[in-house]
């Protein structure tokens, strides 16, 4: 059979694949190989340090087995498998420990690797040059000696904490230690005293262990900068034993400019100077003072040192001795008359001049020889002397005075024969006489009177003015002298020669004069104080010439102002704009009226009535000067010609004006009430808004918010607050109006609820709304017959409890106001089952023919005759037809006319609305 043998074909294979892999399996098992293992392969060790080593094997029974390595070993443990030994002491770079086990005449083995680190624990800077020179290279080196492996270490040199260099030494070979950086650094200004140093990282991170740092102790660089230029010295070509001269030695270009050394020295003589910095210059100031044994010839030399390099700068200097000159006369104190010599020499190599006079050859005096006189007294002889050294003529000089007496002299230049003096709170008075020895003088009235005090400071009055006798004497004799004293003042100006206020007349003639105090006599000029020109002379007086004046008196001794008023005083006169001939008076105002009459004294005015109703009335005038009470104005002024008379000490001036009366916009509630109603519809009118005043105001009205549009006829959109403003020349008044727009009833909305089918003995709602303004009376006209009828507090809502039969028909609501009356209808129309109509037909019709036949013969009969149906009578009794309206019923027959008001709904649809509700059994 063909159908078993495929599957024991695929039974078959399968046995046949599971002893296959079971054969491999055996075979595989058969010929694992043995192996050594050796932990950790591969270690990193710090340099002097231990490490466990753990060789072991698979093989079942090994033979023998062990470790080989030329390390240090501590202590050892074993096993059936397996040896354990502590390494100590690991200091060689690196080693290959072996593992072996002789296992089945085979021998395994299993090679590791152990390599030491050492940290940077020695990081040294080589040593700096103690000075080195700006703009030249030097070397920095850094040498880390023994720590590994180098191919984990990085250096970095560094400038403070900014990085110069940074090298890795990744790709070194693994046994190699230490390492060293070199770099060449160009020197800076900015690197003077900066610390380097060498940063040192031995990165193990990668081998698991960490990172581990160290640096060098920094080490500081010193850098300068020395000028090419020698130094400058500064000093004298020549100096004189004895005296003291300032010597200078500069130079410029220096850095650091406080590191320099300065030696100076003028020969032998060590200077000490006072050394001075600012910025790259140096200055070195001292004083020298030569020494007699120097004179000659020395060196001056200065010599700056710094960063172990020199400048010098040498000068010679001449030191020479030069005594004074000597000056001697023969009587330095002479009478007049008498002979005096006078002699001038120096030392032998000096060439001597008394008052251009020359010796003849140097180291020889010079001499003069005169006769005293009163000119040669405070004489004073000048003597130099001249000393060539080194092309050099150097000179000094000598003087002395002579004295000479004599007898005193009275000059008119020391002592004037006319003296001037000016009066004040204190002067010095001076009379002076020449003689030696000084002659006193004095001076007092020729009558022997009054001593002046002469040379002391004091007062000096217009009393010491006069004639005095000057006497000035010493031992040599006396002088005598007449002299006149006048004493000078300044102005003065006084009530009694200028006084403060004049008072001229209109159309005279007068002159501005004014008389000054004052020696020497003053000059008195007098001008406006608005105008430069000067009044002179006799003035045709008029109102121009009032004003203010300034009178300014001058002499020698100063001057003197002062203020002068002239007034100018004319009849009273009216002008057209201070007293208008027409004058209008507005009502509530209160301002009198405004009349002044010019004049000077002011004149009195007065304004009397000339006829009519003014006749003899005082019109009330406005005060010319604010005043604080206020001017009586009569409420009520009389319109008419009043004549105004003004009057002063001068005379009189008379004016006619004619006074008129006006009054500003007024209105109220009888010229504009507050509230008014317009139609809406009907033709659109002004606001009934009026104002008394006169001239007649001009009245106009608009609404808040927005202007009126024009249009014709009135619309509810007119309604508001309107703001009504009456305006002529005195002023405005304004009043606000609350216009109401009145229309007519319109029944907005008729509709019934439910609007679906109503099972029999259910309620129905028929709505009525309006829209009427004043608000609208609503009435209802029912179905004849319609019992049971409830209607809301304000008969917008008509509702049925229990609908029947009776109630199915026209519903009429009307809405009536002042303006109108507007009606709409509904149809509710109800209908039964035809079974149910069929069975209660004929017991009905004559229930229903009777009812109906009674209910249209009240209604015509009470409700319908008066036009109107009691609401609460027509809830309680449930017989109304004919609900607040005139009609009658709603069949449109005989009885249902209601006369004119059915035939007056020409405001409501001409079909009306039909509403129909079918009744259903349960």
């Amino acid at each position: 059979m063909p159908g078993p043998w495929p599957g024991l074909r695929r039974a078959l294979l399968g046995l046949w694949a599971a002893l296959s892999l079971g054969l491999l399996g055996l075979s595989a098992v058969a010929q694992e190989p043995f192996w050594a293992d050796l932990q950790p392969r591969v270690a990193l060790v710090e340099r002097g340090g231990s490490l466990w080593l753990n060789c072991s094997t698979n093989c079942p029974r090994p033979e023998r087995g062990g470790l080989e390595t030329s390390l240090r070993r501590n202590g050892t443990q074993r096993g059936l498998r397996w040896l354990a030994r502590q390494l100590v002491d690991i200091r060689e770079p690196e080693t290959q420990p072996v593992c072996f086990f002789r296992c089945a005449r085979r021998t395994l083995q299993a090679r590791g690797l152990i390599r030491t680190f050492q940290r940077p624990d020695r990081v040294e800077l080589v040593p700096l040059p103690r000075w080195q020179p700006v703009g030249e290279n030097f070397t920095l080196s850094c040498r880390v000696p023994g720590a590994g492996p180098r191919a984990s270490l990085t250096l970095t040199l560094l400038r403070g904490t900014q990085e110069l260099i940074r090298r890795s030494f990744a790709g070194e070979p693994p046994r190699a230690r230490g390492a060293v950086l070199t770099a060449t650094v160009l020197a800076r200004r900015e690197d003077h005293e900066a610390n380097f140093s060498c940063h040192a990282e031995l990165d193990l991170r990668p081998h698991g262990l960490g990172l581990f740092e160290n640096s060098s102790a920094p080490r500081q660089l010193r850098t300068f900068s020395l000028s090419p230029e020698p130094p400058r010295l500064t000093a004298p070509r020549v100096l004189e034993v004895g005296l003291e001269e300032p010597v200078t030695c500069a130079l410029d270009g220096l850095f650091p400019a406080s590191e320099a050394q300065v030696y100076l020295a003028l020969g032998d003589q060590r200077l000490s100077p006072e050394v001075t910095h600012e910025g790259d210059a140096l200055t070195a100031t001292t004083i020298v003072k030569a020494r007699a044994e120097e004179e000659g010839i020395s060196k001056l030399v200065c010599h700056v040192t710094l960063g172990g390099e020199s400048l010098e700068s040498r000068e010679n200097v001449t030191i020479y001795s030069f005594p004074e000159p000597l000056l001697t006369l023969s009587e330095p104190i002479a009478p007049e008359g008498t002979p005096v010599t006078v002699t001038c020499h120096a030392g032998p190599r000096a060439l001597v001049t008394l008052d251009d006079v020359q010796a003849l050859a140097p180291g020889l005096p010079a001499q003069l020889q005169l006769n005293a006189t009163e000119y040669d007294d405070m004489r004073s002889f000048f003597c130099h002397a001249a000393l060539e050294v080194d092309g050099e003529t150097l000179s000094k000089n000598q003087s002395a005075g002579l004295r000479v007496l004599y007898a005193p002299r009275l000059d008119d230049s020391d002592c004037p024969a006319l003296w001037t003096w000016p009066e004040g709170p204190e002067q010095t008075l001076r009379c002076e006489a020449r003689g030696n020895p000084a002659p006193s003088v004095h001076c007092a009235r020729s009558d022997g009177g009054a001593v002046l005090a002469l040379g002391l400071l004091g007062p000096v009055t217009r009393a010491l003015s006069g004639s005095y006798r000057c006497t000035a004497a010493n031992v040599q004799g006396k002088a005598v002298k007449d002299v006149m004293l006048m004493v000078e003042y300044a102005p003065a100006l006084d009530s009694v020669g200028c006084p403060e206020r004049i008072t001229w007349l209109e159309g005279s003639e007068a002159a501005l004069s004014c008389v000054a105090q004052g020696v020497p006599p003053p000059a008195v000029r007098c001008a406006r104080l608005d105008e430069s020109r000067m009044v002179e002379g006799l003035l045709h007086v008029g109102l121009e010439h009032a004003g203010t004046y300034r009178c300014e008196a001058t002499n020698s001794q100063g001057s003197a102002a002062k203020n002068v008023v002239v007034i100018v005083e004319y009849a009273p006169r009216f002008e057209e704009l201070s007293c208008p001939s027409n004058w209008t008076w507005v009502e509530g105002s209160e301002r009198p009226f405004p009349c002044e009459a010019d004049g000077k004294p002011e004149p009195s005015l007065e304004c009397v009535g000339s006829g009519g109703a003014s006749e003899g009335l005082l019109l009330p005038l406005a005060s010319p000067t604010p005043t604080t009470g206020a001017t009586s104005v009569p409420t009520a002024l009389a319109p008419g010609i009043y004549v105004c008379n003004a009057t002063n000490k001068h005379g009189s001036a008379v004016k006619t004006v004619a006074v008129s009366a006006e009054s500003p916009p007024q209105m109220d509630e009888s010229t504009c009430p507050s509230n008014q109603t317009w139609l809406e519809g009907a033709e659109a009118a002004a606001l009934a808004c009026a104002s008394r005043g006169r001239p007649s105001p001009r009245v106009r009205c608009s609404k808040e918010g927005s202007p009126r549009p024009e249009k014709q006829r009135v619309s509810r959109k007119d309604a508001g607050t309107y703001r009504c403003v009456a305006t002529n020349a005195h002023g405005t008044d304004a009043r606000m109006v609350t216009v109401g727009v009145e229309y007519r009833p319109v029944v907005a909305e008729l509709a019934a609820s439910p609007s679906g089918g109503v099972r029999p003995g259910g309620n129905f709602t028929l709505t009525c709304r309006a829209e009427a303004w004043p608000p609208a009376q609503i009435s209802w006209r029912a179905p004849p017959g319609a019992s049971n009828i409830g209607l809301s507090s304000n008969n917008s809502t008509l509702s049925v409890a229990g609908a029947l039969g009776s109630h199915g028909g026209e519903y009429e609501c009307a809405a009536t106001n002042a303006h109108g009356r507007h009606a709409r209808r509904i149809t509710v129309r109800v209908a039964g089952p035809w079974l149910w109509v069929a069975i209660g037909g004929a017991a009905g019709g004559a229930v229903l023919l009777a009812a109906g036949a009674g209910l249209a013969f009240y209604v015509q009969s009470t409700a319908c005759k008066k036009g109107e149906y009691n609401v609460q009578e027509a809830e309680s009794s449930g017989e109304a037809v004919c609900l607040n309206g005139a009609g009658g019923g709603a069949g449109g027959g005989p009885g249902g006319d209601s006369g004119p008001e059915a035939e007056g709904t020409a405001d409501a649809p001409a079909g009306g609305e039909v509403f129909a509700i079918q009744l259903t059994s349960a």
